[in-house]
């Protein structure tokens, strides 16, 4: 299950000026949200936030330490990072303020644990999903479910009805969902292949299409000889 960790979060002003002032003072602008607590702006230490950006902080309860009263060891998930597109550093964050009393859904990531026995065969282990998603009470979100790959054969597959959910937490992710799959190699380049092939086919055909028009192209000039000819016959009968 989950740890507690601790962000230090400070009320900020609203506005790009005071957002830019407090990334150049190492500070990410962040704000929170939830059922009982209406938006508030706030800004985090951007080396806390770089400390905890692993994915195995995804579904960590954090409890904010603040002056301000209202947020003081108030627990929160965090529920998106926006990173700079070029540089990659966080430039906003936000956090869901939690009721421990209130389920909520997650997503949870999946763990593929072993071998399977296809990949000694030829075969590949085609990952369909990473994560499933599930409905719990905070305390019991689970870090990750693992499942063992290990006795798939080649065309064999796992769902999401496979996986071992700890008691308090309910699958939302439908049971049918492919999870993964042992397929050949055969099977995966096969597509790819068949297109191009058509591809090319489609372009053989493009100056055979043309080619079959050019006498139909040729026929008027034919034509039109011929009517010359005719005015010419009829021109000398008249002589």
């Amino acid at each position: 299950m989950a740890e507690n960790f601790e962000f230090n979060v400070e009320v900020r002003q609203v506005g790009k000026h005071d957002s830019r002032r407090l990334r150049r003072e190492g500070n990410i602008p962040a704000i929170v949200y939830g059922p009982n607590l209406k938006n508030v702006s706030v800004f985090v230490p951007e080396k806390e936030v770089v400390k905890f950006a692993k994915q195995q902080y995804e579904n960590t309860i954090f409890v904010f330490k603040s002056k301000d009263s209202k947020l003081n060891n108030l627990k929160v998930l965090k529920k998106a990072t926006t990173v700079h597109p070029v540089s990659r550093r966080p430039v906003h964050l936000d956090f869901f303020a939690l009721d421990l009393n209130k389920t909520i859904r997650v997503a949870v990531e999946v763990r593929y644990e072993g071998r399977a026995a296809g990949v000694k065969d030829g075969g590949v282990l085609n990952t369909v999903r990473r994560d499933v998603e599930v409905e719990c009470l905070p305390t019991q979100i689970p870090q990750f479910l693992s499942i063992d790959v290990s006795p798939l054969g080649i065309g064999n597959s796992l769902h999401a009805s496979d996986l071992q959910v700890p008691e308090g937490v309910r699958l939302i992710t439908l049971p049918t969902a492919t999870l993964c799959t042992v397929v050949m190699v055969e099977e995966i380049v096969a597509q790819p292949v068949a297109t191009a092939a058509a591809t090319a086919e489609g372009a053989a055909a493009t100056p055979a299409e043309g080619a079959a028009a050019a006498p139909g192209a040729a026929a008027p000039a034919a034509g039109g000889d011929a009517k010359k000819a005719d005015a010419g016959a009829k021109k000398e009968e008249k002589k």
